[in-house]
């Protein structure tokens, strides 16, 4: 028998995934109730807050330490899943069955149920262990974090009650690992949302008219994409950086118009921009404004996203809890590599707080499936997960 038939905790994780907490209006009541029952088996104090919305709410169940007045331990996931296709899957998306090798699919397996449940089952075996940790740690369930988490982490840390936690450090998402080793994160790059309101001479689509918009969008689009490709050159031409290491720039949106034949006052063009951490904001802003004015002026920029930088956790010995993380890792002789995350988590409004936050999933040899059809995880990677938190979180608990 496999070591994942009739075990408990797979049991548990498969009931959290039958839970269709998708997007869009999402119902995280039935998310609560499950995590209220969790919380009542581990006999542990659960609290739920609503920082902006009584149906958003933010999950927290709490081990108090030995020594409270130090600074908490935040293992921190989100209840909410991205939508599916389920024609597109070979699985039912909310079943959570496994096949005859032993893979649970489901939305949610990796991104990111699973290390939700995983901090619980490490935290339910170590209490059974009678195992006690000087930091009090804080198990949070975070709300709308596939929608960039506005009404969710992003209200909750400023708030009182976020800063009664007395937070000193969090784990959060990571990504999965196709081979053995497993990536960790300490920084995310800044997201900004690019709208270029471009005005120009109107007029009969049979006349060559100066300064129209078409010319003005066609100078601003070929600035952008010039970016682009040198962003793309620099990622192929040096082997020791990866995608977080680098800007990317993406066309999301041109509109405007009215018929084929009347050249329109005004087009709007929008881009996905992820900043690197080596990209000086004001700088930035100062090129895009001279673009606009090389293109002919009458362009106004507006942000639909524009988030500032905010410095990478340390990881190095300056920070004690990397060097329990850290130390874990190696004490289990695992193979890691640290990285800047690609996309974005509930992270950056943490370590905007000035709190230092990781990211980890602990799922190598493991296929990237996240927001993809027919997403799982191997039930043994999930098992061999919760191992790994059952060292990581005391060493960090005690750092």
């Amino acid at each position: 028998m496999a070591a994942w038939e009739n075990n408990e905790e797979i049991k548990l994780f498969q009931e959290y995934l039958r839970i269709p907490s998708t997007h869009p209006d999402v119902d995280y009541e039935p998310c609560v109730e499950f995590l209220k029952r969790q919380a009542q088996n581990l006999g542990l104090p659960i609290r739920i807050y609503h920082p902006t919305d009584p149906k958003k709410p933010t999950v927290i169940i709490t081990w108090t330490g030995t020594q409270p007045e130090l600074p908490s331990i935040v293992l921190n996931s989100h209840m909410d899943v991205v939508p599916v296709y389920p024609e597109k899957w070979t699985h039912p998306p909310f079943g959570a069955e496994i096949d005859s090798k032993g893979r649970i699919f489901a939305r949610g397996t990796q991104d990111m149920k699973s290390v939700g449940m995983q901090y619980l089952a490490a935290i339910r075996a170590l209490k059974k262990e009678g195992k006690r940790f000087k930091r009090t740690i804080h198990i949070m369930f975070a709300a709308d974090e596939e929608i960039g988490g506005k009404s969710g982490m992003a209200k909750f840390v400023p708030t009182d009650d976020f800063k009664a936690l007395n937070v000193g450090f969090a784990l959060d998402e990571g990504i999965a690992s196709p081979n053995e080793t497993f990536d960790v994160f300490y920084a995310e790059r800044s997201i900004w949302f690019i709208l270029f309101h471009i005005s120009g001479n109107a007029g009969h689509g049979s006349l060559l008219h100066e300064n129209t918009v078409g010319v003005k969008l066609r100078y601003i689009i070929d600035r952008m994409m010039d970016f682009r490709e040198a962003e793309v050159k620099k990622l192929a031409n040096n082997s020791s950086l990866n995608l977080g290491n680098v800007t990317t720039v993406n066309l999301t949106r041109v509109q405007g118009g009215i018929l084929n034949n009347i050249v329109p006052p005004k087009l709007m063009v929008s881009f996905d921009v992820r900043l690197a951490l080596d990209v000086d904001h004001q700088q930035f802003i100062k090129q895009l404004e001279k673009w606009c004015e090389e293109a002919g002026g009458g362009i106004e920029i507006t942000y639909e996203s524009k988030e500032p930088y905010v410095p990478p956790t340390p990881i190095d010995d300056s920070n004690i809890y990397w060097k329990a993380f850290k130390g874990s890792l190696d004490s289990l002789g695992l193979k890691s590599r640290t990285l800047i995350f690609p996309g974005a988590t509930d992270s950056r409004y943490i370590r905007a707080a000035g709190i230092p936050a990781i990211g980890f999933s602990p799922m190598n040899n493991t296929p990237v499936l996240l927001h993809d059809n027919d997403e799982y995880i191997d039930a043994d990677i999930y098992l061999k997960g919760i191992e790994i938190y059952k060292t990581i979180i005391p060493n960090i608990a005690n750092a």
